[in-house]
């Protein structure tokens, strides 16, 4: 993973691509709420793609700039505060750069977006790149922002001090956009022009002592020197050990230890000590404060609402309350249109195709696989939209400062409580808006917890199993709250074309990556209910009653005889329905499956609705339905399917099948299980990898045993 420099090719006279050149590659990076997306969007407008790092789960998105006859590819980095790699993602960018690791090609030209009403913390970051000798451009963002505090920065002396063009725009009204696209086809092959050293003479030494260690083939010698001498946390050390040598790393840990004692101050402190004394001792040269009009702007009285101990934790809870009430009621109709839509098709197929194995597999494979993955999609639209715009108004981050005393103490931020709340409504939306999270470790975490919120799938388990068995017992949980320190971004008004995106870009990625997925475990598990289908095994008294009645109902005259027979021939077609179940794949496994499911009070019935409910869990209680032989169209509120429940035998005993502790059981099972292969498929998505799926099924399905165990065995001795 060599930090590579790649041949560049100068652009022609008139600023055109060269024949067969590689078109130039712009990387753009700078810290979070810098408006660095909505510049990327406005200088890629529609020529964008999105995707995944190859072997990592860091999303990558890429667009295509045009300026006259020139075209340069751009890749929009994850936001950071610095390049001193702290985590996965912050890796990343470090490797992007450098050329190396997933990216096979370092950047031509390097684009920082830095808001100019926080200029001394962005400049931090640019500090840093100008390290690299790389041409390097200065987006200066947000400029009205800094009018507005007072602040003007003369770029003029700011493109001295650094070397390099520093352009003022405006993003989200596009102003300054053609002056940046002209800035960046001049930049490449053009690095900075003046040498850039911030460091101490302490410091200059032993970065020269180090140099001195580093092999004489290693590109970018002098950046990958500061950043293994100011790596703490050993990522640039892991990844560079192979290229930089032991002698190096060596050496670099010889040289901290010395600085600290030298210092008393970690290597961290030492670096940011130099960096921003050099800021301040030219801070003058290019920024000047003017005297604010009003002392107190309206965003500090906002402000002084909505980030207060209680008031603001008040709006936090209703508007979070709101955003789970829009997502799950907003989506409603949609969701049922598909529903809807599902319907008109099955009957479609009905009307086209004789019953059968085609027909089946259309109807209850292809159709209700598809359904299954749309039906999600509304929710999906709805929740990107809303955390696009709490996001892009300022709001979130004051959210997540107030919520974090709720998740703390579990190490997370505030900013994961709007997952969690949102898989209260389901868990596909609710790990999909983890991307707003930008901490991997964090994201992560709330990856893995979301699925264990009690989603909408589950209610008509509920409502079946507590209608039925459960006696009227309420129970409620409390929780501690604690806190913690957010920056706290500008207010702004939402860029509607940026959220469009974001939802457009959400929604295809989960109907493309686990839409697929879902479908064909549709498919699966429909083949494991129906196979084999052998009408030798059907009794003969249920084959002469169906006969029968298809020959009375072709006799009969009256709308009352029809009606009655149409009725018997419907309960006769779901008893057959129940036998072929009982006969199935699926039935054969959950036989195999009773040994270790009897400790939960469960037989192989159970245990085979269980099994059918992992395309999605309401599938359960049809299921149920097929099996005790009243049919698939009954649901959670069926009287009938509550008293074929409760008057089901354990088979060749009068044993009662069900009772409170084995009920209880069953709910505490689907409380905590896994079993949604629609949820399992989103965390592939959004973790690109298998691993945490598998972790997530595992986790969850063995706390799920335990817990129904526990409930079960203990409620008998209750009970």
């Amino acid at each position: 993973m060599a930090p590579t420099n790649t041949p560049r090719e100068r652009l022609s006279d008139n600023g055109a691509n060269p024949p067969g050149a590689a078109v130039p590659l712009v990387a753009v990076l700078g810290n979070p709420n810098t408006g660095k997306s909505t510049l990327f969007n406005a200088l890629t407008g529609s020529r964008q793609r999105t995707g995944n790092y190859p072997g990592v789960t860091v999303e990558r998105r890429e667009g295509t700039l045009t300026y006259g006859q020139t075209r340069m590819e751009l890749v929009d980095l994850p936001g950071t505060y610095s390049l001193a790699p702290r985590s996965p993602d912050e890796m990343l960018t470090v490797q992007v750069l450098l050329g190396s690791g997933p990216a096979s090609r370092a950047p031509d030209v390097i684009l920082c977006v830095v808001d100019a009403s926080n200029l001394t913390r962005n400049l931090f970051l640019v500090s840093q790149l100008l390290d690299l000798q790389r041409p390097l451009v200065v987006a200066l963002n947000m400029t009205d922002v800094a009018r507005r505090r007072g602040i003007e920065v003369d770029t003029t002396e700011l493109s001295k001090l650094l070397g390099v063009p520093v352009i003022p725009i405006q993003a989200n009204r596009k102003q300054g956009i053609e002056s940046l696209k002209q800035a960046l086809v001049q930049a490449v092959n053009c690095p900075p022009v003046v040498p850039h050293d911030p460091f101490t003479d302490q410091l200059k030494d032993r970065l020269t002592r180090l140099d001195q260690s580093c092999p004489d083939d290693c590109q970018l010698k002098r950046f990958v020197v500061t950043r293994v001498l100011f790596d703490t946390d050993g990522y640039m050390a892991d990844r560079l050990q192979s290229i930089v040598g032991k002698p190096l790393l060596e050496s670099a840990r010889s040289e901290q230890q010395d600085l600290v004692a030298a210092s008393g101050v970690t290597v961290g402190e030492a670096e940011s000590r130099a960096r921003y004394n050099w800021i301040s001792a030219h801070r003058e040269q290019f920024i000047r404060q003017v005297p604010q009009q009003r002392q107190h702007p309206f965003s500090h009285q906002l402000d002084r609402w909505l980030t207060h101990p209680l008031w603001g934790f008040l709006i936090a809870a209703a508007v979070l309350f709101l955003l789970f009430q829009i997502v799950f009621r907003a989506a409603e109709p949609a969701s049922a249109l598909i529903d809807a839509l599902k319907g008109w098709l099955a009957s479609g197929v009905d009307w086209l195709l004789a019953p059968g194995p085609l027909h089946s597999l259309l109807v209850n494979g292809v159709i209700e696989g598809v359904g299954g993955v749309l039906v999600f999609l509304p929710q999906i639209l709805v929740l990107f939209l809303i955390l696009g715009v709490l996001e892009d108004s300022g709001y979130l981050a004051r959210a997540s400062f107030l919520m974090d005393r709720l998740l703390s103490k579990i190490g997370l931020s505030g900013i994961s409580l709007i997952p969690l709340l949102s898989s209260f409504a389901c868990a596909i939306p609710g790990i999909m808006s983890t991307r707003v999270i930008t901490n991997y470790r964090e994201r992560l975490v709330t990856i893995l917890i979301a699925p264990l919120m009690s989603c909408s799938a589950r209610l008509p388990v509920y409502v079946l199993l507590i209608a039925a068995f459960v006696p009227p017992v309420k129970f409620f949980f409390r929780h501690e709250p604690s806190s913690f320190v957010i920056e706290l971004p500008p207010y702004k008004l939402p860029q509607l074309g940026t959220i469009w995106r974001r939802m457009r870009e959400g929604g295809w990625a989960f109907i493309r990556d686990a839409g697929t997925l879902i479908v064909a475990m549709t498919i699966l598990v429909w083949a494991a209910a129906y196979f084999p289908r052998s009408e030798a095994t059907v009794p003969a008294d249920l084959k002469t009653g169906l006969a029968s009645v298809a020959e009375q109902l072709e006799r009969a005259e009256s709308p009352e005889l029809q009606a009655q027979l149409q009725e018997r021939q419907a309960e006769l077609e779901a008893e057959l329905n129940g036998h072929y179940l009982r006969q199935s794949y699926l039935a054969r496994s959950g036989r195999l499956l009773e040994p270790a499911v009897r400790p939960l009070g469960w037989d192989w019935r159970i245990g085979s609705a269980v099994l059918a409910s992992f395309p999605a869990r309401e599938v359960v209680v049809s299921t149920l339905g097929v099996i005790f032989g009243l049919g698939s169209d009954t649901d959670e509120n069926s009287e009938s399917l509550r008293t074929r429940l409760q008057e089901a035998r354990w088979e060749g005993t009068d044993r009662p099948l069900f009772n409170l502790p084995m009920a209880l059981g069953l709910l505490v099972f689907f409380a905590l299980c896994a079993q949604c292969v629609s949820t399992l498929a989103v965390i592939k998505r959004e973790t690109n990898s298998w691993r945490w799926p598998l972790v997530t099924f595992a986790y969850m399905t063995v706390l799920a045993y335990l817990g129904a165990l526990l409930t079960y065995q203990l409620g008998s001795l209750l009970f």
